[in-house]
């Protein structure tokens, strides 16, 4: 396989895996696709645009003349395909965009790589990222697998267990090779500021309170997104046609108690009084629809291809806090601008 295609190559879980399919892969070609909207940043990839076998476009999945002729141009053998909505938030207040990007956008991905090739699939692949969320939520007990049936209960959750409905379809249908992984929360360097870990991070240096949904006892499945972007190399290369894989990180935190720890960490590391930080904790009205627990069995990618996380919760929030405390520059241009109207929006003026 030598052109490959990673959509959503800008933001935060597609930077990683297009760092690593251009250092790890000299031999392909890798095109990342992003509509840089607002998640999308390629500082993300300074490090590696210059490589020879790198090369951004910049582009919208939703945009179906773009894409056949992108496709038409450039033949590829195979796509990564990360470009979503996937902020769950957002999807409440605007549940349209989300059934755009996520579900027609994946379709026309489809589409063009059906066209392309006309079944001729050896060698060809296509890998489709999803999340954890369409299983719905969890009771006290229990984790989902490859076979936990789809419920999903926020506009983002469904539309992103639409558009994997649509690739099992077209594989189905069509014969179209492809492979699907859902996986838990990510958490790592690059990650834009509206999800829990960077959003707090981001709150803690500049002594703004930390706005926590409900009773704090919300419960997910924590993975360094290093780790993500390996299982998807590995996925990608090895994994079994028409597969499933769970990805997760063998790592339950409750909110509260990953905020404490995020909070102790932060003292330390800006020289501050202990338990300084946790006094910007702020209960907020829980969000519609809230999932209780998230938790992944992970054995099938563990047993069949050999992928494990390869840090501790602690070791990986630790390097995350290091690189955003060493990377301010980063934060301070990813949150000005529209960030500020997100944030005002999302947690109300008053928590200024």
């Amino acid at each position: 396989m030598k052109s490959v295609l990673v959509t959503g190559g800008a933001g935060f879980i597609g930077s990683h895996v297009v760092r690593r399919f251009v250092k790890e892969y000299p031999d392909y070609q890798i095109f990342n696709l992003d509509a840089l909207t607002y998640a999308g940043n390629l500082e993300n990839l300074r490090d590696i645009e210059g490589a020879p076998n790198y090369t951004f476009v910049k582009g919208d999945i939703t945009d179906a003349i773009f894409i056949d002729e992108l496709f038409t141009k450039y033949r590829f053998e195979g796509v990564v395909h990360l470009a979503a909505e996937s902020h769950v938030d957002r999807s409440i207040t605007d549940p349209l965009a989300f059934a755009k990007t996520n579900i027609l956008g994946t379709m026309i991905l489809l589409n063009a790589f059906k066209n392309s090739w006309e079944g001729n699939w050896e060698g060809k692949r296509f890998y489709h990222v999803s999340t954890d969320e369409v299983y719905g939520s969890l009771g006290e007990d229990g984790l989902f697998t490859e076979t936990t049936a789809y419920d999903p209960n926020s506009p983002y959750s469904a539309s992103k267990a639409s558009s994997d409905h649509f690739v099992r379809a077209y594989g189905e249908t069509y014969g179209l090779p492809y492979v699907l992984t859902n996986c838990s929360n990510n958490y790592g360097p690059n990650h834009f500021p509206e999800k829990l870990i960077p959003l707090f991070i981001n709150n803690i240096i500049n002594h703004k309170p930390l706005p926590v949904y409900g009773d704090g006892n919300y419960t997910r499945d924590w993975l360094y997104v290093i780790d993500h972007a390996r299982a998807i190399d590995l996925v990608f290369h090895n994994g079994v046609n028409a597969e499933t894989y769970n990805i997760g990180g063998f790592n339950e935190w409750k909110n509260i108690d990953l905020v404490k720890l995020l909070c102790a960490i932060m003292d330390k590391k800006l020289d501050r009084e202990a338990g300084s930080s946790e006094q910007l904790i702020t209960y907020v009205k829980d969000r519609p629809g809230h999932d209780l627990r998230y938790a992944i069995d992970a054995t099938k990618i563990n047993k069949e291809l050999g992928w494990e996380p390869s840090v501790t919760f602690e070791e990986g929030l630790d390097a995350t806090v290091d690189w955003f405390l060493n990377n301010k520059s980063w934060l301070e241009h990813v949150t000005s601008g529209s960030y500020r109207e997100y944030y005002d929006k999302q947690y109300n003026s008053e928590l200024e």
